[in-house]
């Protein structure tokens, strides 16, 4: 009886214990720490064993993302506003008889900085861009990230400035966190832009959570339902029920969605969900066999410069297409 008593104590100490360090982990997930020192950012995948253990045992201290480089064409910084009145900053780069307008959403701990590929892609294919840094990110205010549950309002304030200024043809471009932040933001604020991209978007945040962990090499149960749990706890947010694959049976505009065959934290069934239940039959999926989560614009542009001209330039309304191609 004394032995199953021991037993019990220390089950109850180790499962007291794990709660701890996974209520560090989820408050650094969603923390961004001031970076006055603009000290680069890396990936878990970027570090050294020693570093990877104090991970694993209080989570990442992740320090806001640095803005690295600008357009090398003219660009105009403007000011956005969100719900909590955080300033967020955008590059709004004009073209002269635009066809549109592209509005590019970054991921986690990254800015607006590093999706200069894509923006200049765009531009490149006769669209105004507007970029911009999420809360807690680049140059925008704010410390704490929501993982796209709460950056939804940081869309629509950039939505509105687009709209705002006359734009009737609106594309929603976004990668991971970005593109996760889409599939929530449409329907909960009524967007309507006329095409959307997507690359490599969670289907849920428990699934980006497990993905997060699998990149630090922790074991995925039992520690991602309680990572999911604090950290719901600590933002004010429902963790199980953020859910983008759900999200996408609204959008019945065009889609184009992007995956990478070889992405340790998106994975090829949660790719497959958020595709099939996407509300329109104006849909492709690319799949780009040499990249993980990365950018597909910098890793593979050759196909991805030819999977974005060709989605753009089919006409709306187009044939319905529901097929996985590869330029």
């Amino acid at each position: 009886m004394l032995i199953l008593r021991r037993i019990g104590l220390a089950l109850l100490v180790l499962f007291v214990l794990l709660n701890i360090s996974l209520a560090f982990h989820a408050a650094r997930f969603t923390y961004f720490y001031d970076n006055p020192d603009q000290t680069p950012s890396r990936k878990p995948e970027e570090y050294s064993t020693g570093e990877l253990v104090n991970a694993a045992l209080f989570g990442m201290k992740l320090k806001k993302s640095v803005i690295s480089d600008q357009p090398k064409i003219p660009f105009e910084t403007i000011r956005l506003t969100n719900e909590y009145g955080q300033k967020l900053e955008g590059w709004y780069i004009p073209v002269d008889s635009a066809k549109g307008t592209v509005i590019l959403c970054h991921g986690h701990a990254s800015n607006k900085s590093r999706i200069l590929c894509e923006t200049d892609y765009f531009h490149q294919l006769g669209y105004n861009t507007l970029a911009f840094d999420f809360r807690a990110h680049g140059n925008s205010g704010g410390n704490i990230c929501t993982i796209g549950f709460k950056e939804t309002n940081d869309l629509k304030a950039a939505y509105d400035f687009v709209t705002r200024g006359g734009e009737k043809n609106i594309i929603l471009w976004g990668v991971s966190m970005g593109a996760a932040t889409i599939l929530k933001a449409i329907p909960e604020h009524g967007l309507k832009p006329t095409r959307v991209i997507l690359e490599c978007p969670f289907a849920s945040l428990y699934d980006a959570v497990q993905g997060r962990l699998r990149s630090m090499h922790i074991p995925a149960h039992p520690a991602s339902e309680l990572l999911a749990l604090w950290g719901g706890m600590q933002r004010g947010m429902n963790v199980f029920k953020f859910r983008p694959s759900e999200s996408a049976r609204q959008l019945t505009m065009p889609v184009l969605l992007n995956w990478g065959a070889k992405d340790p934290r998106v994975l090829r069934h949660e790719t497959d969900a958020i595709f099939e239940n996407l509300g329109t039959k104006t849909k492709q999926l690319v799949v780009y066999e040499n990249s993980g989560h990365q950018s597909y614009c910098t890793n593979e542009p050759a196909q991805w410069r030819a999977a974005i001209s060709q989605f753009l330039s089919v006409p709306k309304p187009a044939r319905p297409v529901a097929e996985s191609l590869t330029p």
